[in-house]
């Protein structure tokens, strides 16, 4: 492992979290975190969470570092997995489950629902309505949440009407190369 990122904020403020050279990923970058968390900053204790593809789990260990009740970890990349399993245990993050799976396997068998549901895939692969449409269809979301979806800035996601009508954009910033989004999610109301 060469490189480091920092938990921003809570009870992990200033840790560092390695990243395996091996592993191939695009870390949330500090600043990224930073303002995602703030924006969710008023509803992220005692949340239930889901970090999709979750690399070196930095947002999935930034919620719980500021108070969510869990966060289970999915990715595919057994090398991410098993440094996440390390970091997770040096940070006794026993609300944490971590899991080696294909996210889109996972979420056809998933039973949980979640409060918060972090969608940071890699930019090369197009899983992203993919993931959004399992999301939906096996009711993975609660009532009311929170999705967080980054993606590459070339990539516009209105355009390719992948977004529910139920989903409404709350927040979204761009950086040089990325472009991320909070949608909140409200429950569809039928007539």
């Amino acid at each position: 492992m060469n490189r480091k990122i920092k938990i921003i904020g809570g009870k992990w403020k200033g840790r560092n979290i390695p990243i395996t050279q091996y592993a191939k990923i695009r870390p949330t970058t500090n600043r990224m975190r930073e303002t995602l968390f703030n924006w969710l900053n008023p509803i992220i204790s005692n949340t239930i969470c889901l970090d999709c593809f979750a690399g070196s789990g930095a947002l999935g260990l930034e919620a719980l570092s500021r108070g969510a009740s869990k966060v289970t970890f999915l990715d595919n990349n057994r090398i991410c997995i098993t440094a996440l399993k390390i970091t997770a245990r040096s940070f006794s993050a026993h609300n944490s489950e971590i899991i080696h799976t294909n996210c889109l396997f996972w979420l056809k068998r998933s039973i949980m629902t979640y409060n918060i549901i972090f969608i940071d895939p890699p930019f090369q692969d197009n899983i992203i309505s993919k993931t959004i449409f399992l999301l939906e269809k096996y009711n993975l979301c609660k009532k009311e949440s929170w999705i967080y979806i980054e993606t590459s800035k070339k990539k516009n996601i209105f355009n390719i009407n992948i977004i529910p009508n139920h989903w409404f954009l709350y927040h979204k910033k761009n950086t040089r190369n990325v472009t991320y989004y909070l949608f909140l999610r409200k429950q569809q109301k039928y007539s």
